[in-house]
Parts: C-alpha cells; structure tokens; sequence
C-alpha cells in the first residue's frame, strides 16, 4: 500500500500473502500515513485492486480499503488489475491478457474485460496476438508459445502503486464508470454450510 501525491509516492508498505495478512495491512496502514506525514483529511481517494487474484488477499485488503474510507469519509473505488496493468505499459499496442495465481494448479486469467480461471494446461489459445501481464504470465506465456502462440511476454508481474493511482484517476477524469470496491471472484468460495443446517439464532 502506499500514499501518492501527483507522481510522486511519497510512502508505502509491502507484505507477503499469507496467515495474519488482515493484522499486518493494518498495522501497514498506520506506518504508511506516518512516514508520509499524511493525516486522512489529506487524502482525496482510495484506490484499491479488486482481482481478480487469491480469495484471502482481495478479501482482506478490501476490508481495510473500505473500513479506513468509512471511518475517514474517504471514497474508495475499485481497480481492475487490467486497468493497473495498462498504466504500467503506456505504448503497449496489442490486447493485454492478466494472469494471475488461482487455488490448485489454475490460473486466474483477465482478457477482454472478463475474468475466468483455467487450469495451466488449458488456456484459451488467442485468435490475434497478445501481451501477458501478471504473477503467472511467464508460465502461460510459455505454455501458449510452445502451441504457437504469438505472444508477448511483458516485464509487469504486479501492478506499481502509481499505476494503480493513474488508473483510478483516469477513470475519474475521463468519466469512466465507477467500479465499486467488491471483490471480483471468479470462483465460488469453497466454504459450504454443514450438512445439518445452521444453528438457530440465539434467543
């Protein structure tokens, strides 16, 4: 995360995913405003990715993003990783294909404005050529090369915290649709309700 003034970042914090992530961005948070010296009255919005990527870490950043807006009266808006991606390569000039990590051997994978998750050995062959961008774009790019694709693997593997403010502020500016801050799943939560039913409400 990270506090950005015009082009400028003036603070940021990073951390691994993982157990005990919504505990640390918290904790991230109050270092960031610190060390930019930055209170949240000076704060004019909230950008915040909303996937698609790992259930937990959308789950937890959107929590912070969006409780911090409240308490603040900040706006929050969400990003597409797309969107991000795009402010990162400016003279791209073929389609951009977003990969990111999905649960048990997938791959999340964002073309055309859609999200759908694929297993490794089954990404959709592209009709045109592409770029790839994302956490896993080296392996697909790999893959769909080695089926003769023709594609173009890009150096962007996460989006910089300035690419994600220019998305939101190009948005803004040229009056893009505003994208709420929920999270973008593209698969269905794998938690289920017990056989026997949920409790009853206390009395």
């Amino acid at each position: 995360m990270g506090i950005i003034e015009g082009d400028q970042l003036l603070a940021y914090r990073q951390s691994q995913a993982g157990a005990g992530l919504a505990d640390r961005l918290t904790l991230m948070l109050a270092d960031t405003l610190s060390d930019a010296a930055q209170g949240p009255h000076s704060i004019e919005a909230i950008a915040v990715i909303i996937g698609p990527g790992s259930f937990t870490g959308i789950r937890a950043s959107l929590a912070l993003a969006q409780g911090f807006g409240q308490t603040a009266q900040i706006p929050v808006h969400g990003v597409r990783l797309t969107e991000a991606f795009h402010q990162d390569l400016p003279a791209l000039t073929r389609p951009l294909w977003v990969a990111a990590t999905a649960r048990r051997g997938q791959v999340f994978l964002e073309r055309d404005g859609v999200a759908a998750s694929f297993a490794d050995d089954s990404v959709p062959h592209p009709s045109v050529p592409i770029a790839l961008a994302g956490e896993r774009a080296i392996a697909v790019a790999a893959y769909l090369a080695a089926h003769d694709a023709n594609v173009l693997l890009t150096p962007a593997r996460i989006p910089s915290l300035c690419a994600i403010a220019k998305a939101l502020r190009h948005r803004l500016a040229t009056g893009g649709p505003i994208i709420a801050p929920l999270p973008l799943y593209v698969d269905p939560p794998e938690a289920k309700l017990p056989a026997a039913g949920l409790r009853p409400a206390p009395v």
